[in-house]
């Protein structure tokens, strides 16, 4: 099975289906013809550009694999120059990796095991409480 998006004039990622993949078939154009938009295959385990095997975080070894940087998500963009789907900012602050097209804290996360939560107001990681 194979993930096809369809994409908008505007190229926001505006629905996204299961098809075929099968031979040298351009299911691509196929789909995007019948839906009268730009339609980009993107692979569910594709991840800043690396693809991962089902239910891990261990890359495949097949990396031919990956499609367009990441995922794609409803509401997020499909960068044409890049080739690339970019999920919704989800903060102000956040920038965006051009190498990963992922978006990023302005501070790193702490690694200290503790669990954490992004405040936009303080621009920095808050510590939960209970």
């Amino acid at each position: 099975m194979a993930h096809y998006a369809f994409i908008n004039e505007d190229y926001i990622v505006v629905e996204i289906i299961v098809g075929k993949d099968e031979g040298n078939f351009d299911w691509e154009n196929y789909y995007g013809n019948f839906r009268g938009m730009l339609c980009k295959r993107t692979s569910y385990n594709t991840l800043g550009g690396i693809h991962y095997q089902t239910n891990s975080d261990i890359p495949s070894e097949d990396q031919s694999k990956a499609f367009r940087m990441n995922y794609a998500s409803i509401g997020g963009t499909y960068d044409p120059i890049k080739d690339a789907f970019i999920g919704q900012k989800p903060y102000n602050s956040w920038v965006l990796n051009e190498n990963t097209c992922l978006w990023e804290p302005p501070i790193p996360k702490p690694d200290d095991e503790k669990f954490y939560y992004w405040d936009e107001d303080e621009i920095n990681w808050v510590e939960y409480q209970e």
